[in-house]
């Protein structure tokens, strides 16, 4: 967990670019593409980073910290790759998504180390031994103090702390972000190492940034509601719940990219037959926001996707369906939680209480993509292993499907009856306030597409999650059909 640099050398005013006391010179080169061009922008120089949190506090503004990982795995490599039978093999797919971080090998794959002391021992090492004390504060600069050589994610996490800190304080502060290759990993049975290390830095960001900032998790929207490992045995276990019961997490966050759609070519398929008239219809959109995929049925398989054969989502004798529907979040947020090892529902529930912390959806979105409601969460970007066009896409720029997700969204979960009032707190169950429409970006538009000599992801505008530049041109709204 290295800071990068686009250049190893440059001279910038009024101050020279350094993070956690770690100078250009001697920071991580970004890697480059077939045009010499960095393939991602540089970490930014902590100095800014003070110099934004104050202006933004300035003008009033409420502030989430949120420390990003990009991957610069390019390609050509020779790491080993975890999602592999044959462990001889090397060579990772290039530059994917943080939350493929895993053991090695990871679960399911000849020579799994998941469910032994191996997998603790990695996820060890990957967190690194610094501590707070571990960094020295002056003014407004972090520098480390700690071991050389320890580039683990405690260092990072804990910087930024100590950095916010210096900056006068944030409103709220994440202290990991979409890991769930990570958080699955098991060191046993029911042992999620993972878990407990984040819960334990948890603690460390607490004690640096005082009871006056919220700290929370953003899990992945597949991964907050419980690890169901599909692996035969029937586990299910609701692995983060030690973490968002902790109680040093004041939300549970998650990002949610969860289809709201499954339109395709034609009138003949199912949601057409429905009735639905059109993908932009906000009554189609917010009926599958607590229905539909994920809620209602799922599909078993890629082939059932394309044959449109709907699994129910049922519980059998336990009656419990909402266990298994990653929409369910009333049923989720209400009830207690009971793991089911080997598939057998245990006598005792998990640290989760019912209502007692609200959920913010820390990342919302979907990309400017014909059919982008299919599945938010994809994303177009050549260079990465992870780019997908959503399911049954015809790759063109849609600006208005965009804005019909965030107009459902937003209207759906701002009405009451839509959203319950905890009886613990006594506010809504997700705070629509901190929820968080992804994404802007601070490079001033319309410089910020155009110049793809400086900034190589311009192309990726087109047809990406990017508000900036577009939502305050929004597209005649959809009336339906003449």
């Amino acid at each position: 967990m290295r800071p990068g640099v686009e250049v190893s050398a440059k001279s910038t005013t009024p101050a020279s670019w350094t993070v956690n006391g770690v100078s250009r010179a001697n920071a991580f080169l970004v890697s480059r593409d077939a045009e010499d061009r960095p393939v991602y922008g540089g970490t930014p120089s902590d100095f800014a980073v003070v110099q934004a949190i104050q202006e933004m506090n300035a003008r009033g503004l409420r502030v989430t910290f949120y420390p990003f990982i990009l991957m610069d795995v390019p390609p050509g490599n020779s790491l080993p790759n975890p999602y592999s039978d044959n462990a001889a093999e090397t060579g990772q797919p290039a530059f994917p998504w943080r939350g493929r971080i895993t053991c090695s090998p990871a679960a399911g794959y000849a020579g799994a180390v998941d469910k032994t002391s191996t997998a603790a021992t990695q996820v060890a090492a990957l967190f690194g031994a610094a501590t707070p004390a571990s960094f020295n504060v002056s003014g407004e600069s972090v520098s480390w103090t700690g071991a050389a050589g320890d580039w683990g994610l405690r260092r990072m996490v804990l910087h930024y702390a100590h950095l916010c800190a210096a900056a006068g304080g944030v409103d709220a502060f994440l202290i990991g972000t979409e890991m769930p290759g990570l958080t699955t990993i098991r060191s046993g049975a029911s042992t999620y190492p993972a878990v407990q290390a984040y819960r334990d830095l948890l603690g460390d960001v607490r004690s640096i940034l005082g009871a006056g900032t919220k700290i929370g998790y953003a899990a992945d929207w597949p991964e907050y509601f419980g690890h169901q490992p599909g692996d035969g045995s029937g586990d299910v276990f609701f692995h983060l719940d030690p973490l968002w019961a902790d109680p040093d997490i004041d939300f549970v966050g998650i990002d949610n990219y969860m289809p709201l759609s499954d339109w395709r070519d034609g009138f003949e398929h199912l949601d057409a037959q429905d009735g639905w008239p059109a993908i932009y219809d906000r009554a189609y959109l917010q009926a599958n926001i607590a229905g539909g995929e994920g809620f209602d049925w799922f599909y078993a398989s890629d082939l059932d996707r394309a044959a449109q054969v709907r699994t129910p989502i049922s519980d059998g004798a336990a009656s419990k369906p909402w266990v298994f529907r990653y929409k369910d979040l009333r049923a989720w947020w209400s009830n207690p939680h009971y793991d089911r090892p080997g598939g057998v529902e245990s006598g005792t529930p998990t640290a989760w209480v019912p209502e007692s912390k609200p959920i913010w959806f820390t990342e919302l979105g979907c990309p400017a993509i014909d059919r982008g409601t299919n599945q938010p969460n994809v994303f177009f970007d050549p260079k990465s292993s992870e780019s997908f066009t959503p399911y049954f896409s015809r790759g063109w720029r849609d600006d208005a499907i965009q804005r019909a997700y965030l107009e459902a969204m937003h209207l759906w979960w701002g009405t009451p009856a839509n959203n319950s009032v905890s009886s613990v707190y006594g506010g809504g169950m997700v705070h629509v306030p901190e929820c968080a429409a992804w994404t802007w970006d601070a490079r001033p538009y319309p410089f910020f597409p155009a110049l793809t000599d400086v900034w190589t992801d311009g192309a990726n505008w087109r047809l990406g999650h990017w508000l900036t530049g577009r939502l305050g041109a929004p597209p005649i709204p959809w009336r339906g059909f003449a």
